[in-house]
């Protein structure tokens, strides 16, 4: 059913990704971008601190643009062993 589906709406494109590939998984690098801005070397003194933080950076991403679109892209090496 979802390959018939598939064969009629050509305009997707499926990609393969290995079982566990964090690295190929853009919302992965996502998340460690924003754990090492919102956590290395930082302390909180309370979890209220710490969310208020976490809403400060998903609030201002706009502000991390540049780094991040280091991060996401699609373009990866190919190793042939």
């Amino acid at each position: 059913m979802v390959q018939e589906w598939l064969e009629k709406n050509n305009n997707i494109k499926i990609k393969y990704l290995p079982t566990y590939s964090p690295n190929l998984n853009l919302i992965e690098r996502f998340w460690k971008y924003s754990k090492k801005t919102l956590v290395r070397n930082k302390y909180y003194k309370t979890y209220k601190e710490f969310r208020a933080k976490v809403f400060q950076f998903l609030n201002n991403v706009k502000d991390h643009c540049d780094n991040l679109e280091t991060l996401m892209v699609e373009k990866f090496q190919i190793i042939k062993a």
